[in-house]
């Protein structure tokens, strides 16, 4: 299983409906396809999303970072070899989801070589996750119709609000609309992408305290140090840490400094490898996890179910696992199909990616 060559495949697919939220908008998957070949044939195959608002980087940045700094370090290496391939990748700072996109890449290679699904790998709790559907900005009864549209169709009964416009009053009426028509069997929660100040998040959680919310995430900025931990003592609801905690160490720093009080995991950018340890940690402190969404197509998303069901405390509560449904398409040769709320990790050695060779000459933009 030694790497003999390394791809960084940009391309890019059009949403139907562009995701709009309080740090920015999405409108086109612009992504990277990582692809690491080995010299007995295998294949193993992830997915980089940018996110520049969050974490800096671009599709361009991807590319280069992969094809010009990672991919030459790595060639000679086996698939078997993470740690050594985790101390090259963390040479370099930053550049959270090409070193995530390798290391499920290699992951990848590993279920191939054994024989078995990288999710019995990883734990194998269970072969299937609760689905969760992320709203985002758009008039209040737009909001509803989307949420019903998506329950109806799909069976999904947990919905991420994104929040955090000013003034946050019409946060509230959409939150305060979807209760309402949707009812209380639905689970709702809010995400404010750091939109907010600390003194607003805790006036939106006190008008919204009748509402049932099951989470606040990320409400205002982690650097609000001291408004961000009276925000958290204050707050009736689990704070999630979502970009203010990408990292082991800030896990730890967020959660014993009162800033959280549970943490989204997110594949994408921390991989498999990161986000055992995330887990695992959050584990031993007794902190609820999520399984988090960074907007990812549907090799993302095969990758974060694969993590979410090997795990009985990340397969707890819905996943965030839908947004590749606003896409115009996908790379895949048989695509993702939600059934009543429900998405199952998909059988077979390794991740179960399929690569469509045609879609991807369609979509890639190196040629």
């Amino acid at each position: 299983m030694k790497i003999t060559a390394v791809e960084a495949v940009p391309f890019a697919i059009p949403y139907t409906k562009p995701l709009a939220f309080a740090s920015g908008e999405v409108r086109t998957a612009d992504h990277v396809l990582v692809r690491i070949h080995t010299d007995d044939g295998l294949t193993g195959t992830a997915e980089a999303p940018p996110r520049p608002y969050t974490y800096g980087e671009t599709q361009e940045s991807i590319v280069a970072v992969i094809g010009k700094v990672f991919a030459p370090q790595l060639l000679g290496l086996t698939a078997l070899d993470r740690e050594a391939v985790h101390a090259v990748l963390e040479r370099t700072v930053g550049n959270p989801t090409a070193k995530a996109a390798l290391d499920m890449a290699l992951w990848d290679i590993l279920g191939q070589a054994a024989g078995m699904p990288v999710s019995g790998l990883l734990g194998g709790y269970t072969d299937r996750m609760r689905v969760g559907h992320m709203v985002g900005f758009a008039p209040a009864a737009e909001m509803v119709a989307e949420a019903e549209r998506i329950r109806d169709t799909y069976g999904i009964t947990t919905f991420k609000v994104k929040v955090g416009r000013v003034p946050y009053a019409q946060d509230v009426a959409a939150c305060r609309a979807l209760r309402e028509a949707l009812g209380p069997g639905v689970e709702l929660y809010i995400d404010g992408n750091r939109g907010w100040t600390a003194s607003d998040a805790a006036r939106v959680l006190a008008e919204t305290a009748d509402l049932g919310l099951l989470f606040a995430e990320e409400l205002c900025p982690a650097d609000d140090v001291l408004g961000r931990r009276r925000l958290v003592a204050g707050s009736p609801l689990p704070f999630i840490a979502d970009e203010s905690a990408t990292r082991p160490a800030e896990v730890t720093r967020e959660l014993l400094g009162g800033s959280a009080t549970a943490i989204s995991i997110k594949t994408a950018r921390t991989g498999f490898t990161g986000s055992q340890r995330v887990l695992h940690l959050c584990e031993g402190l007794g902190t609820e996890v999520v399984m988090g969404n960074q907007i990812d197509g549907q090799i993302g998303t095969l990758c974060s179910v694969a993590f979410g069901a090997a795990h009985r405390s990340s397969s707890r509560y819905a996943g965030e696992l839908s947004n590749f449904l606003d896409m115009a398409d996908d790379l895949l040769a048989e695509p993702l199909t939600i059934e009543s709320g429900t998405l199952h990790v998909r059988e077979g050695a390794g991740l179960g990616i399929d690569i469509d060779p045609g879609k991807l000459a369609r979509y890639r933009q190196d040629r």
